[in-house]
Formats: C-alpha cells, structure tokens, sequence
C-alpha cells in the first residue's frame, strides 16, 4: 500500500502565522488611534474657524460679538461629528473693546487629547495641538 502525501500547514506554521498577526495589530491599534483622534481634533479645529468667521459677521452687523445663546438663534448649530467629540462655549469680554473666548472642552474618547481654545486676537490654544 502506498501512503499519500497529506498538503496543508502544521500547527507550527499557524501559531508563527498567528503571533506575527498579533504583532502587527499591537503596533498598529494604537496609531490608528491616534489618527481617528488627531481627525476629530482637525474637525473641531474647523468649527471653531468657522465660529470665528460667524462672529466677524455679527461684529460688523451688531458692533458686538454673538454669545453662544445669540449663535445658535441665529441657525447656527453643531455638526453631530463634532457634537459626539466636543462641547463648546463662547466667552464674551467685558472691556471697553469686544472680544470673545472660544472653547471646546473635549469629551469621552476625545478628553485624551485636551481642550481647544481661540480667542478674537487669532490667539489658538494649546500651540501644539494647532
């Protein structure tokens, strides 16, 4: 009788095959992490610019910056991407001078990463993260 030759992979090969897998996704998890992290901060970034552009709008119409209650009345809203990772406030000076604080204070996943700032002189907090 003749034996046939058995094809496949030993235990050996899978469990090699297997570690290797598991490396790779140890290294790569947490870079991955990182950038779904840096993106919701990009996003957050995003909004804030446009706020600031919403309230150069309201300077030139009303003389004063829009608090956070005038915004939202006047249709501005949140996008729930930025929602899920932020909430933010409007903090309106009170000098002789109108100026305003924007700040979004991050949430869940995101608090890792910190809070973001950006006042009416352009000055973005924190600069690393900018």
């Amino acid at each position: 009788m003749e034996r046939k030759r058995q094809c496949g992979f030993t235990l050996i090969e899978l469990m090699i095959t297997v570690a290797i897998i598991g490396i790779l996704a140890a290294i790569a998890y947490p870079s991955y992490q990182q950038y779904v992290i840096r993106g919701h901060r990009s996003a957050a970034q995003s909004q804030m610019m446009d706020i600031a552009n919403r309230q150069q709008q309201y300077l030139l119409a009303n003389r004063s910056y829009a608090s956070k209650t005038q915004l939202e009345a006047s249709g501005y809203a949140l996008p729930s991407d930025v929602s899920s990772h932020y909430s933010y406030d409007i903090t309106l000076g009170t000098g002789s001078m109108p100026t305003y604080t924007i700040t979004f204070d991050s949430t869940g996943a995101q608090a890792s990463d910190g809070d973001l700032t950006l006042n009416s002189e352009g000055v973005k907090g924190p600069t690393g993260k900018w």
